[in-house]
């Protein structure tokens, strides 16, 4: 079943299940965590049973199905020591991913102008935010749709969309986007903003609620959105408001006990896991090192990073993973 059809809980539990046995059976790295934690395939019956892998045996591993080959591998951009990568067999699976989430939270790439506050795709290309900024900039068709982080001309090109009463969004890294408010005036009611997460290490971190203030005060636009993805997911959730995020019909995010990792259920409060059908090739089924809530209709809404002392307590559960 394509990822793509999934249009019920039947379905997306089916999916999941015969990716996980895809799974066990020929991406090495997988099984071998699954037999580490003493796997019993005869009870994985629903996804809250399946096995999550650690996010940071990504930076360790190479995590993907055997014997293919990948079009690009894509690299989180981490401050130092080890990155994650990410090995990616099928651009055309990301492609449609990017788009159909987009979609479903905006409508029509084509009603919209694009503007990326990072990086350009030649300067950064094994990055995963930047490839999907670019896909959008390609995907609108609109000769204003760029990567730019000059002030100067970002100030114009926004003051000229805003004369023009033209729709348009902004991606932008934190630390980006405050940097284009130094000695700038604006007024962009019609623009979104969409913040893409973290400083890098270039300012220091801020309370998200804090940072959208800033961006909703200093731009002079009540649209301040979050995007939550991230190197080694191939899917995007979008968050409009109060950092409550949807996700696409093939994404879901259950919640890992603080307590017990292997404790998984549907809602409520903990880590974050997130299963990804899109990841077809790599890892669908990935454990991360934030905290949120899962409320039942599935959106869920972000803590942040969960502490040091919480992460090595269920890396300690799992046994050590880095052999």
């Amino acid at each position: 079943m394509d990822f793509l059809k999934i249009d019920s809980e039947k379905s997306f539990e089916k999916l999941s299940l015969e990716l996980f046995n895809f799974h066990h059976r020929e991406n090495e790295n997988y099984r071998n965590f699954c037999d580490n934690i003493n796997v019993d395939l005869s009870k994985i019956n629903c996804i809250e049973k399946i096995p999550f892998l650690p996010i940071v045996l990504f930076k360790n591993k190479k995590i993907s199905i055997k014997n293919i080959n990948h079009e690009i591998i894509f690299e989180s951009s981490g401050t130092g020591g080890l990155k994650s990568k990410h090995f990616i067999k099928d651009l055309e699976l990301y492609n449609k991913s990017i788009e159909l989430c987009f979609k479903n939270f905006y409508g029509e790439i084509s009603d919209y102008i694009i503007i990326g506050v990072t990086p350009s795709v030649e300067s950064k290309n094994n990055s995963s935010l930047i490839y999907m900024i670019n896909q959008l900039i390609k995907k609108s068709n609109k000769k204003e749709s760029q990567f730019l982080m000059n002030s100067d001309i970002f100030y114009s090109l926004t003051k000229k969309l805003e004369r023009e009463n033209k729709k348009y969004i902004v991606y932008g890294l934190s630390h980006a986007l405050l940097d284009l408010l130094d000695g700038k005036d604006y007024n962009l009611k019609e623009s979104i903003f969409i913040e893409t997460g973290g400083m890098k290490g270039l300012r220091d971190e801020i309370e998200k609620d804090e940072l959208h203030k800033i961006i909703s005060d200093g731009f002079n636009t009540n649209n301040v959105h979050s995007e939550y993805a991230m190197t080694e997911l191939l899917s995007q959730s979008y968050s409009s408001e109060k950092q409550v995020f949807m996700t696409p019909a093939w994404k879901k995010v259950l919640i890992k006990d603080f307590n017990d990792p292997l404790k998984v259920k549907r809602n409520g409060r903990g880590f974050l896991n997130i299963i990804d059908l899109a990841n077809k090739y790599s890892c669908p089924f990935i454990s991360t090192e934030d905290v949120g809530e899962v409320y039942e209709n599935g959106n869920f809404k972000l803590f942040g990073r969960g502490s040091d002392a919480d992460l090595r307590g269920c890396n300690l559960m799992l046994g050590d993973q880095n052999n």
